[in-house]
């Protein structure tokens, strides 16, 4: 038994090598890319509303921006590793040796996630980094900023996996990608309060889960949010248990991965 359980360990820590390893070899691609994106937002955001907007009363807009361009770019890239690896191991054919090794399926789905999350806040961190310069942050809650970071790139490290599962090919991958994540990600608060909304779409902002996950964030660094933290993180983590339920049936049941 001892053995065995070693040996299960040593396939799970390899699979997580390789998936951290796969996104750190093309850093310049996969981390240094969206840092400089998220740059290029905040330049041409905050150099055309941050005299005009204020939120919360008395927070200058770039300071406002800054929290939910970590975010954004924390979650979108969470979701590309997971998916992406999945998509090319599916249509390269190499999946065969990702599932022929003794990996329990959490251990299988633990691997690409913590991958992804390993992902999304390296380009997090880089964002936040690259962005100190032009705005003065406060750190008022830093657990719930990594709580939250956490759980977010967590989720979209989950979606990753079904999505990688789901599609066969690439245009269905983007199709996902860009008719499900990007919308939910654009209209979840990033660049605007929710409060400067009229009330029918505040009301549909608060359906999605995007919102709660950058609302609960943005938290972290002001002290202040749309709605109550705690309800925040309650939205987040019954999404994430959720999304993990349905990710590890689809893997029990091999959907689309066995033959």
């Amino acid at each position: 038994m001892p053995e065995q359980r070693e040996s299960r360990l040593a396939g799970f820590r390899t699979l997580l090598y390789k998936e951290v390893l796969r996104f750190w070899k093309v850093g310049f691609q996969t981390v240094a890319a969206p840092v400089l994106n998220a740059l290029l937002f905040l330049l041409i955001f905050s150099h055309v509303l941050d005299r005009h907007v204020t939120v919360y009363g008395d927070i200058a807009y770039t300071g406002f921006l800054v929290p939910g361009l970590v975010m954004m770019s924390l979650l979108q890239n969470a979701f590309a590793n997971s998916s992406s690896s999945l998509i090319q191991s599916k249509i390269t054919g190499n999946i065969v040796f990702v599932l022929l090794p003794p990996l329990s399926w959490g251990e299988f789905y633990a691997a690409y996630v913590i991958a992804s999350v390993a992902r999304g806040l390296f380009v997090g961190a880089g964002v936040l980094l690259v962005a100190l310069p032009f705005v003065e942050l406060g750190f008022a809650h830093p657990l719930w900023i990594l709580a939250f970071a956490l759980l977010g790139s967590a989720i979209l490290g989950s979606l990753g996996v079904i999505a990688g599962i789901w599609a066969d090919k690439f245009d269905q991958l983007a199709g996902f990608q860009n008719f499900l994540i990007l919308p939910l990600t654009m209209l979840s608060g990033v660049f605007y309060s929710i409060h400067s909304l009229p009330p029918v779409w505040q009301q549909v902002s608060h359906a999605n889960p995007f919102f709660f996950m950058i609302d609960g964030f943005r938290y972290g660094f002001f002290g202040q949010s749309d709605v109550s933290p705690w309800l925040s993180l309650a939205v987040v983590g019954v999404s994430f248990v959720l999304l993990a339920a349905l990710t590890l049936a689809m893997l029990a049941r091999g959907y689309k991965l066995r033959a």
